[in-house]
């Protein structure tokens, strides 16, 4: 079930970005230096349109999204648990944040997508519009964007 984040949700969520990074075998050291961008505060969930999906009671998945301006919306933030990677808790996720974000009355939704998920995001129409090398030397990071012509 998809519900509203709350200010305390900050530190299950980092927990759940963390494992989830890991999940995708990367080093101690490449996780190490990803800790401060990973980290979710109370102060930022109450600026930003947040939502968690929770099993039982348990959160095992969420999406934050940001206003950039007046036409802009970014995707910053959506990782699922790694004991539920595979369950379509990621694809109920995205799904909900693409219909928020056009709710929003936004022209495009973009993301920064980790190289293991770019195609999850190209399945739901996001377009690759830049390569970005990454602090890691020959990583590159994918520029994705969705457009929602309605709202132009």
């Amino acid at each position: 079930m998809i519900e509203k984040a709350v200010p305390s949700n900050a530190k299950a969520l980092t927990e759940i970005a963390l494992k989830s990074k890991a999940h995708w075998k990367y080093t101690q050291e490449q996780l190490d230096s990803w800790i401060d961008d990973l980290t979710i505060t109370s102060e930022y969930l109450s600026k930003t349109s947040s939502y968690v999906y929770r099993v039982e009671d348990k959160i095992v998945g969420f999406y934050i999204i940001e206003m950039l301006n007046m036409t802009t919306i970014s995707l910053e933030f959506l990782f699922v648990h790694p004991e539920f990677i595979g369950k379509g808790i990621g694809d109920e996720l995205i799904v909900h944040a693409i219909e928020n974000a056009r709710s929003k009355k936004g022209f495009v939704l973009n993301t920064l997508a980790d190289p293991n998920a770019e195609s999850f995001y190209v399945k739901y129409g996001f377009k690759t519009i830049f390569k970005r090398e990454s602090a890691i030397p020959g990583r590159f990071l994918s520029e994705m964007e969705i457009e929602f012509p309605e709202n132009m």
